[in-house]
């Protein structure tokens, strides 16, 4: 054989394997996709818009309706907590499955109001399905994924949320035509025909993500400048707090525009929140991800605060579109960051992303429940909400602006 044979061979060869990696990655892709679909954009997000409904339909009170949304943030947290130990017990990809799986169960259970400690005990355990796919979906995926692919893949993952978010809104409307009973069993089919779907996409080795749950963090991971960035991203999680939980009801009840109009913002929300992950990323690969954490607050901060001073359409739906967009976006920042502060273990990368979330989840439950207490014991005061919501984006970007003055960030 020619030199000229044995190189054109080669390439082939090159290019073949270089297919097949691809071809996979983007099925990996996929599979991270379904995950936060179901576990965070159904399971979780899908119930905001139903809050008027549930309230309407005699099935709880309105101070109950809302206390149900904050259970599942609670759950939430637990999840973030349990993630790499239940990961080491069973293996990351198995535990994405079954958390899938009892996603779908808990939108098939929430269908029948037994009781409020029922309905209580199912929104927990869907947020706490949530948590775990948080931690755990892209901490597998990202290991397979070229560097030069981390963002684009990383933003795929995640627009799976606002994905959720834009279909609960268009689909609960329709589905509520049929009961509220219907509307459920309708999420609980389509989460479980979204884990049927991605079970065979993930990646066959999970083996470091499991190992995560013994590891202990090194000292860097612990570090100052993680723990700072952590209380950023806890703060922002209240931030997106008032739109999350009370965007819905405060258009459908507050404003008196009814479930419809209401679930059009929820949709809007949804479709910043498809595209915010890549945008975001995309600006961090521009400008750094600190320059892009610090916009990041400075804009949420401003979104945030807008229903509290005017409730004309344009504002509100520039509000929805612009914090939508963040609530998943800020994601990849935080991990870019991240990767950033620890640039050379992936172990204690995975660590800190465990941390982080925890962060997330912790801030964003007690911030919940708070501003829930808060509404009920306002007399229904909207505008407080926001208020606080953009107090704490505003004291996210505080801590990020000392940290960039004192030298310490990029």
């Amino acid at each position: 054989m020619s030199m000229s044979s044995f190189r054109l061979n080669d390439h082939h060869r090159s290019h073949a394997h270089h297919k097949r990696v691809r071809e996979p990655l983007w099925l990996y892709a996929l599979a991270g996709l379904c995950a936060s679909l179901v576990g965070l954009g159904l399971a979780r997000f899908a119930y905001t818009p139903l809050i008027p409904a549930l309230i309407a339909a005699k099935w709880f009170a309105p101070s109950d309706a809302v206390y149900l949304g904050a259970a599942n943030l609670a759950g939430y947290l637990g999840g973030a907590l349990i993630a790499r130990r239940l990961a080491a017990r069973i293996g990351a990809i198995a535990s994405l499955r079954v958390m899938m799986l009892l996603a779908s169960l808990c939108c098939v259970a929430c269908a029948t109001p037994l009781s409020f400690a029922w309905f209580f005990g199912w929104r927990v355990l869907a947020g706490l399905t949530g948590g775990v796919i948080m931690v755990l979906a892209a901490s597998t995926i990202l290991p397979h994924t070229p560097a030069d692919k981390k963002g684009l893949i990383g933003g795929v993952i995640f627009a799976g949320v606002g994905l959720g978010i834009a279909a609960s809104g268009t689909l609960v409307p329709l589905l509520l035509r049929q009961g509220l009973t219907e509307t459920w069993l309708a999420l609980g089919a389509l989460s479980a025909l979204l884990t049927l779907l991605s079970w065979r996409a993930w990646p066959v080795e999970a083996r470091s993500t499991e190992a995560l749950a013994n590891h202990q963090p090194a000292q860097h991971t612990s570090s100052a400048l993680v723990t700072m960035l952590c209380a950023e991203y806890g703060l922002n999680a209240v931030a997106l707090v008032p739109h999350m939980v009370f965007l819905v009801d405060y258009v459908a009840r507050g404003l008196g525009q009814g479930i419809a109009a209401g679930s059009a913002y929820w949709v809007l929300y949804g479709l910043g929140a498809i595209v915010g992950p890549l945008l975001t990323g995309h600006l961090a690969d521009r400008a750094g991800f600190g320059p892009a954490l610090r916009a990041a607050f400075l804009i949420q901060a401003v979104a945030v605060a807008l229903p509290a001073f005017s409730a004309a359409p344009a504002v509100l739906i520039v509000s929805s579109v612009v914090v939508g967009a963040f609530t998943p976006g800020i994601v990849p920042l935080v991990l870019g960051r991240i990767h950033e502060l620890i640039p050379h273990s992936s172990t204690d990368q995975r660590a800190a992303w465990a941390q982080a979330t925890t962060s997330f989840a912790l801030f964003q439950a007690l911030g919940a429940y708070g501003l829930s207490w808060g509404f009920a014991h306002s007399g229904g005061h909207y505008g407080m909400l926001f208020a606080i919501g953009a107090a704490a984006a505003a004291g996210a970007l505080a801590i990020e602006l000392v940290a960039a003055l004192r030298g310490r960030r990029v």
